[in-house]
């Protein structure tokens, strides 16, 4: 699996209206599964394409976590919040390659939405891992890759590691131009 992490100026690319005209949908695709009051995590939030509808989802009693390797991308995001008058709702850290660095998060977390970044980290197991100390039983996670970087084995390699940590697959939801899987901490 390719461990190569997606460049920060792709970011303005990945958060712009011309990903909703190519069928992404932020609302529709995370509406099934957010609600008010809920807990989200959000790795590799980029600069905030789900982020921003995630913390309307949530509501004033929500809070989106989103963490990033990436400065420029954190700082981004952190405009982008600002802009739409979300700050109260959303905590966007910066974090290390090696860890996800949300220990403070255990036990927290109601749903994670891992959207095109888990073939970009170091190592598939530890994310899986650390989303599963962070996850509430029965906290869900939307795990979608892009068709056009990660091939069908390997989606199946990442669901293996998720099922190691924890995860049982719930639904294979339609997501277009993507693998996608519904998976629950038991």
């Amino acid at each position: 699996m390719s461990k190569r992490v997606c460049p920060w100026w792709l970011g303005y690319l990945l958060a712009s209206p011309v990903r909703r005209w190519l069928s992404q949908h932020p609302r529709q695709i995370l509406q099934p599964y957010v609600r008010e009051g809920m807990t989200v995590f959000e790795p590799g939030p980029g600069m905030g394409f789900f982020t921003l509808e995630l913390a309307r989802l949530t509501g004033n009693s929500g809070r989106v976590i989103a963490v990033d390797v990436q400065p420029k991308m954190i700082a981004g995001l952190k405009r982008r919040v600002a802009k739409a008058g979300l700050q109260d709702r959303i905590d966007a850290r910066v974090t290390a390659a090696d860890s996800m660095g949300i220990s403070d998060l255990a036990g927290k977390i109601d749903f994670t939405l891992a959207f095109a970044m888990v073939h970009e980290m170091p190592s598939v197991n530890r994310f899986f891992s650390e989303a599963t100390e962070a996850s509430k039983p029965g906290a869900t996670l939307l795990l979608a890759e892009p068709r056009g970087h990660v091939k069908s084995e390997e989606f199946d390699a990442e669901l293996q590691e998720a099922a190691k940590a924890g995860f049982t697959i719930v639904d294979r939801p339609s997501i277009p131009r993507s693998h996608a899987a519904l998976l629950k901490k038991q």
